[in-house]
């Protein structure tokens, strides 16, 4: 087993607890704001980050951590975690399906492996780089090639409000031109569906790298362009085949 498929089987064992924790979901919440009143974390994004870092640390105390909630340690090997214990606490805290446990690792040149794990749709995506894609073990691959008015396209919406006004100008552009619009409310799930073939694009702003890290490399071993590029101020995020990437692209309002 290489060094990047050990890591992996970690990643994937750990998003599975991590899994089984989160869905025994609590009878109250404690509620915190983050970047805006309507950005939240609840107790259970603090305890999924806790479980996640220790099992880390309890096999490789040398490895850096980058985790949402906070979590944050210098590599002394050459490797970082990056976490998202939660994406889409919104849906979690309103018990919507489709939230999941996001791991990646990197090294100094990228993301090496990358585990999704979403328990209440029965999925968990994983990759490793140069390695494939999978969805519950079994090779997944984007669509390719998909012309704009055929395009199923995903998208989310920004916590700060006055970024809405901006990414609104995109759906504007976009509706009259594509099949339709999806909003599924987590990031992670979203581009790891564009990898799957579920839907055929994604467009959104504001990511972080707990967000896309794992995601993005499941996407690109599908064979996906993933893109992050600034607009109006904004990091803006296309992923999808190379046909669809690039037509999404050159819909882009300036």
């Amino acid at each position: 087993m290489s060094i990047n498929d050990e890591l992996l089987a970690l990643a994937q064992q750990i998003a599975l607890k991590a899994g089984e924790l989160l869905l025994d979901r609590p009878a109250s919440w404690e509620l915190t704001s983050k970047s805006t009143a309507i950005d939240i974390a609840t107790q259970m994004d603090v305890a999924s980050e806790k479980l996640i870092v220790n099992a880390i640390l309890a096999s490789r105390p040398d490895d850096g951590i980058i985790g949402e909630e906070g979590a944050a340690r210098e590599s002394k090997s050459g490797y970082t975690w990056v976490i998202d214990p939660v994406d889409g606490t919104v849906n979690y805290f309103y018990g919507l399906p489709g939230w999941n446990i996001s791991i990646a690792l990197k090294d100094a040149q990228g993301v090496v492996a990358g585990v999704v794990h979403a328990p209440t749709i029965g999925s968990t995506w994983h990759a490793t780089r140069g390695g494939g894609a999978f969805l519950n073990s079994i090779p997944i691959a984007c669509n390719e090639p998909i012309e704009l008015n055929r395009a199923l396209i995903s998208t989310g919406f920004a916590y700060d409000v006055a970024d809405r006004i901006n990414q609104l100008d995109l759906v504007n552009t976009l509706v009259p031109k594509i099949r339709d619009i999806r909003r599924m409310g987590a990031a992670a799930t979203d581009i790891c569906c564009v990898a799957t073939g579920m839907v055929d694009g994604y467009i959104e702003t504001g990511l972080k790298e707990w967000d896309l890290a794992a995601a993005s490399l499941i996407a690109k071993e599908a064979g996906a362009i993933v893109t992050t590029h600034v607009w109006r101020g904004m990091e803006l995020t296309v992923a999808g085949g190379a046909h669809i990437h690039g037509a999404l692209m050159r819909e882009i309002p300036a």
